[in-house]
């Protein structure tokens, strides 16, 4: 297939066992991982966990990616439509919460073909990083969307991710998938559907952190999405050639995000400082697939 499904409009032609692309993917699903996960927002965990999968690849160069070994290095083992499917029903029989899909962009044509209704929400949990005209063909097969809205500043996400023009597309997917679900669903304490918006802290970017809480409040009305600050930044990846990023996070740059947020009224979640452990890192070792 000749692929432009995500922004970097490439026109790989990836084939079922080859990846030319970008994301370095076939045409076939690529998977990790696929377990019940306990580590994502209170309404995505729950008290059972996320029925979580991992796809490899990734279509961002984040120099600070956590999952660097199946984004960057391509772990994972090649499955088929079928496989995927049995994977997702063995997850809801073992008390999945939710399918949660782990940044599925690069083969989000394929998973728009296959996807089907299940009992459980399927979260579509991306760097955001998207084309909505690509996400507008998974309209009703997603319930709940887990964006990234990492930089409202092309400079820095230039640096840190090799893309420019993040903040061009990622903006305007948010606002497709909120479009798509309407307002944030909860269901005795878990989510049914919505959107979570998610930004990571970095060192030494707190007003960027600030920045995208604004664009949240001021963007959607209150109730319509939640929010997702977190400060498990770790310094994992590639971070380590940039002597800037190769640190954890000051205790005051996580209180500023948090109060800032707290007087914006921003719903949502702050995740505990002691997140910040690369020990929070699934072992991507073909478990569940």
């Amino acid at each position: 297939m000749i692929c432009n499904c995500c922004p970097r409009l490439c026109g790989a032609e990836r084939s079922e066992t080859e990846g030319k692309g970008f994301c370095r993917m076939p045409a076939s699903f690529v998977v990790a991982r696929a377990a019940l996960h306990q580590w994502e927002e209170p309404s995505i965990s729950g008290t059972n966990g996320s029925g979580t999968i991992f796809f490899s690849g990734c279509c961002l160069s984040c120099v600070f990616c956590q999952n660097d070994e199946i984004s960057h290095q391509g772990i994972g083992k090649r499955i088929s439509p079928r496989r995927l499917g049995d994977i997702i029903q063995e997850l809801i029989a073992q008390g999945a919460h939710n399918i949660n899909l782990v940044n599925p962009t690069h083969f989000s044509m394929m998973l728009a073909e296959h996807l089907e209704r299940y009992p459980v929400p399927v979260v579509w949990n991306s760097g955001g990083y998207e084309r909505p005209e690509t996400l507008r063909a998974l309209e009703g097969k997603v319930q709940i969307y887990l964006p990234d809205l990492k930089y409202l500043d092309s400079e820095t996400a230039l640096r840190y991710s090799g893309a420019a023009d993040y903040p061009r597309y990622a903006i305007p997917a948010i606002e497709e998938m909120v479009r798509q679900t309407g307002p944030v669903v909860m269901e005795g304490g878990l989510l049914r559907r919505g959107v979570v918006i998610r930004h990571l802290i970095l060192p030494g970017q707190t007003a960027q952190a600030k920045r995208v809480m604004d664009w949240a409040t001021e963007t959607f009305p209150r109730g319509t999405v939640l929010f997702s600050l977190m400060s498990q930044y770790t310094p994992l990846g590639q971070a380590g050639r940039f002597p800037e990023l190769n640190r954890v996070l000051r205790r005051s740059e996580i209180r500023a995000a948090e109060e800032y947020m707290e007087n914006l009224g921003l719903e949502g979640y702050v995740q505990e400082p002691s997140a910040a452990a690369g020990r929070y890192v699934p072992a991507f070792d073909l478990t569940g697939v």
